[in-house]
């Protein structure tokens, strides 16, 4: 089955699909489903897009709401996770899951589902450790701190994915797993992205508990977005008791923008016999079941309950007992319904409306499922100012439990924090794609027809072979080209199809002219392959680092001063 991977969508759908629709033509293949890692933005209207994490004159509709008005159909099932430019008052409707257009399926702060036998799971979010034992106690309007804690992960839904004992086969999150850079070409990263080589070096870059849940879990694809580069690595798992070890193949992507390595096809095995659509997954409705009670929504510090000697249960993975009631409970019937309905009026380009209030509604969808399952729509329970602030199995620390001057939480006297040494919210190092990612679309789209909107043309050199942008991973050393490390046992490297030569959009203006490259600077393509593959990163201002080996262009930017005196409260990496 081809799988069609997506980095930051930044809600460029209809580029997305476009590309996919060109690919599918050169190649002769069919596209069968669409992750997408993050930075979705569902925005349906003028209100949502006072609920995104970027500066105001950033918010742009982009072409999401077209599907969610019904003008467009997505042509390929969809995928995907929160990452943290969202319109999260959409997002939280549907804390479990669900629809957020036809075709287009959100996984919920957690979640894993089935596709044609296949377990896909998911954690929405990026990992901030001063608000990861917090409940989900976000509601719209949004202040400034809430507008970005809204979509900061929280324990209870790392505990919740921890009792999964059953094989996963693809999980996606947003940011990286923590030290998954020792395990692909750290030098190549480093290159791409000097500012990274601090935290890597410290290995503080990445989500600690992103890195326990991929240790947990070892699922066999793991794809992830945020720092907006690609990179492969292959991690080898300790065997978990008499089991033959696992092999994780990780692969994160970049953001949808001209030349660069945002879309990836990979092959996965099909499982003959499956169902075609999508379906819940009976192991992870019993866990939301069971973990139901756990859920808070307010600000105050928690813990999960352990084998420590406080809780009276702490396991809560699902007995087959527990599967098969879930199953009764939804009648045998395993296919997630296609019951999207709207729940707010959608942008009319015609008829703008400016001032519009960020809604706050409740999602039939979610209101469904808790009455089915006996689940608490937490998001509801928030907007009535439900009081939950004691009662769980958890270690629950109050208002009293003062967190300390560097920001991290201290935990509670009988619990310690997890993650008690991170460093996430102290990072001393910024990612300029990140912090002035608004910018660099400015940059790349308006920067040489003043007064107009320019569309990407995302890669109108592609017909050139001067010009190709290879998106491929392979193993064997080639200049410009991401090379997978060599596996720690005998499991055969992996290898992702198909090439991604990105189509010129129709609605594209012309990319700008662009000097023949030596051939001492292109990475040649195997096989009959007349032409030379380059992967141009920008069309502008690229000059070759004196001391470098490597063939990836330097970028001079053109607003350096800019991405170096930019505040901190935009370097969420």
């Amino acid at each position: 089955m081809k799988v069609a991977v997506e980095g930051c969508c930044h809600g460029e759908l209809d580029k997305i699909y476009e590309t996919i629709g060109y690919l599918e033509k050169k190649e002769g293949v069919k596209v069968e489903l669409l992750l997408c890692c993050g930075d979705f933005q569902a925005v349906r209207n003028e209100g949502d897009m006072k609920c995104m994490a970027v500066p105001a004159k950033y918010r742009m509709m982009q072409t999401f709401y077209k599907y969610y008005s019904g003008e467009k159909k997505a042509p390929i099932l969809t995928i995907f996770i929160g990452g943290n430019h969202e319109a999260s008052n959409h997002l939280q409707e549907l804390p479990y899951g669900g629809w957020v257009a036809p075709n287009i399926y959100y996984l919920g702060y957690a979640g894993i589902i089935r596709y044609k036998g296949i377990r896909i799971g998911g954690l929405s979010g990026i990992f901030k450790s001063h608000d990861y034992r917090k409940g989900h106690h976000e509601f719209p309007p949004y202040n400034p701190e809430t507008l970005r804690s809204v979509y900061h992960i929280r324990n209870i839904e790392v505990f919740k994915l921890k009792q999964i004992q059953m094989p996963i086969d693809i999980f996606m999150s947003h940011d990286w797993p923590r030290g998954i850079y020792h395990y692909g070409s750290t030098e190549e990263l480093l290159r791409k992205k000097k500012f990274l080589r601090q935290e890597v070096e410290s290995n503080t870059l990445g989500s600690p508990a992103a890195a326990e849940l991929l240790a947990h879990l070892q699922p066999s694809y793991w794809f992830s977005a945020h720092l907006h580069v690609k990179f492969a690595a292959i991690m080898q798992h300790l065997p978990k008791g008499k089991a033959a070890p696992r092999t994780t193949k990780f692969l994160s992507l970049d953001k949808c923008l001209p030349y660069r390595e945002f879309l990836q096809i990979v092959d996965i095995p099909e499982r003959p016999g499956s169902s075609d659509g999508l379906e819940y997954d009976p192991e992870w409705l019993a866990i939301l079941k069971a973990t139901n009670s756990l859920q808070r929504t307010t600000p105050h510090n928690w813990n999960p309950p352990q084998n420590n000697g406080l809780h009276e249960r702490w396991d809560f993975s699902a007995s087959e007992a527990a599967m098969m009631e879930v199953v009764e409970e939804l009648n045998g019937e395993l296919a997630i319904p296609e019951n999207f309905s709207q729940t707010v009026q959608p942008y009319d380009p015609a008829k703008p409306q400016l001032h519009a209030s960020p809604s706050c509604s409740t999602n039939p969808q979610t209101t469904e499922l808790c009455a089915t399952l006996g689940l608490t729509d937490i998001y509801a329970r928030v907007g009535q100012g439900a009081d939950d602030s004691g009662t769980g199995q958890g270690g629950a620390g109050g208002e009293e439990e003062d967190e300390a001057d560097d920001g991290h939480s201290t935990g509670s006297i009988d619990e310690p924090s997890e993650y008690p040494t991170d460093t996430s919210a102290l990072s001393s190092s910024y990612n300029p794609d990140e912090i002035m990612i608004e910018d660099e679309w400015e940059e790349e789209e308006g920067g040489e027809h003043k007064g107009e909107v320019k569309s990407e043309s995302f890669s109108k050199g592609a017909a050139k072979g001067d010009e190709r942008s290879d998106c491929s991973i392979d193993e064997s050393p080639k200049p410009g080209r991401m090379v997978l490390p060599e596996p720690k046992s005998d499991a055969s490297p992996v290898r992702f199809s198909l090439p991604l030569n990105l189509p010129p959009p129709s609605h594209s203006t012309p990319a700008p002219a662009r000097s023949q490259p030596s051939a001492d600077r292109e990475g040649l393509l195997e096989g009959d392959a007349a032409s030379a593959a380059r992967i141009p990163k920008r069309t502008s201002d690229e000059t070759t680092d004196a001391g470098s080996t490597g063939t990836t262009p330097r970028i001079k930017r053109r607003n350096q001063v800019i991405y170096t005196a930019v505040e901190d409260e935009e370097s969420e990496n």
